[in-house]
């Protein structure tokens, strides 16, 4: 394996790390509420450790990544993650739960900017689409795979943290990748260049915050609210979220190859549509039959937004820069840090159906801003 393949496979492991921390959530927040001896909502809430951490991360990217490099940022992120996976193995006690949830956030935060900067930073403008939408591929085997572990783990009475004390093997693997390999050097004239920003990346970051905020707001309470419906039980509810991430890759095969042929910018406007209307269907249809093919249509539609959009930002800018990289998911990991605290008090305000029309809301204000970006570029 050569040094790019080397660098382009951590990047790849980076994300199914952080899907591998955020897909299980709507599954264990049950049993780990019973083991801690708390509600749901609050199981919930303690997540927003996770995702703030995740914000305080791609906050502290936009520094870090121009101080340390990559190859350092690497080795350093992911060594303390694997630690803190290790120590949730069995725990049950909430304060280092927290802790140890805040690490591997911070720590996914700067990961996942560093491996879409090394991706950008590796590959001409067409493949690095392509490529980035292929991240998001490992998302979503991640998706499936500590769903349906996550799943498995619940209806064997294992522990709740089963499944991320699995993903300290990805982490250890990260490690070794990074620490045999070279990563490219920062271009430092250009990050001094890239100090104003085109409006349309600032609607795309915008939208992205939006793209995230809605998407965990129904894979994290889509399980529960089928439950206190009577539509199916938790067990079944569960594996909703497994066929929404198996949609997922399906589509981002086959984007993988579109993006090269028909460009980011259609793309993301087909899937911001495709995002909407799948997520109306979810909660508009309570028979409880279809609701898995619905699940599976709704990954499918989603054809990789997040980095379909991503990748038609990038295009604005003659190279893209660890801060322009960094600002992107920062808007992504924005809506996902403020999912829980946010979705949480929705539900106890009101119910879980508010949640979930709020969530659609949400892709419909997204759609909203991808087709002014794109009209706003037509007219440069």
């Amino acid at each position: 394996m050569d040094n790019r393949a080397r660098i382009t496979l951590a990047s790849f492991l980076a994300y199914f790390l952080m899907s591998g921390m955020l897909a299980p959530i709507g599954i264990i927040s049950t049993p780990m509420a019973e083991a801690l001896g708390v509600q749901v909502s609050e199981a919930t809430a303690l997540f927003s450790w996770l995702t703030f951490g995740i914000l305080g991360g791609a906050v502290a990217a936009l520094v870090v990544l121009d101080k340390l490099g990559l190859r350092a940022v690497f080795l350093g992120v992911y060594t303390a993650i694997a630690a803190a996976l290790i120590s949730l193995n069995g725990n049950d006690i909430q304060l280092i739960i927290s802790v140890a949830l805040g690490i591997i956030g911070f720590g996914c935060g700067v990961g996942l900017a560093a491996a879409a900067l090394t991706i950008a930073q590796s590959y001409t403008p067409k493949v690095r689409a392509s490529l980035l939408v292929v991240t998001d591929g490992a998302f979503s085997v991640a998706g499936i795979a500590c769903a349906a572990l996550a799943g498995y783990a619940l209806k064997n009475n294992w522990h709740w943290a089963f499944g991320y004390a699995c993903l300290t093997i990805v982490a250890f693997a990260i490690v070794v990748l990074a620490a045999s390999s070279r990563y490219p050097s920062q271009n430092v004239e250009a990050e001094r260049i890239d100090s104003q920003w085109p409006a349309t990346v600032v609607l795309c970051v915008v939208a992205l915050f939006l793209y995230t905020l809605g998407q965990y707001g129904i894979l994290w309470w889509l399980p529960s609210h089928l439950d206190d419906q009577n539509v199916m039980p938790l067990t079944e509810a569960g594996t909703l979220v497994e066929r929404f991430w198996t949609g997922m890759f399906i589509a981002q095969i086959a984007v993988a190859w579109l993006v090269l042929k028909t460009g980011a910018r259609r793309l993301a406007l087909v899937a911001g549509f495709g995002t909407l209307t799948g997520s109306v269907a979810l909660w508009s249809v309570t028979n409880a039959v279809w609701l898995p093919v619905l699940a599976l249509s709704w990954g499918i539609a989603n054809l990789g937004f997040l980095k379909v959009t991503l990748s038609f930002a990038t295009e604005q800018i003659p190279r893209p820069t660890s801060r322009l990289v960094s600002m992107l998911l920062l808007g992504a990991t924005s809506g996902t840090a403020v999912s829980p605290w946010v979705t949480s008090r929705i539900a106890e305000t009101f119910d879980t159906m508010t949640v979930l029309r709020f969530s659609s809301g949400c892709y419909a204000i997204m759609l909203g801003l991808v087709i002014a970006a794109i009209m706003m570029r037509k007219r440069d």
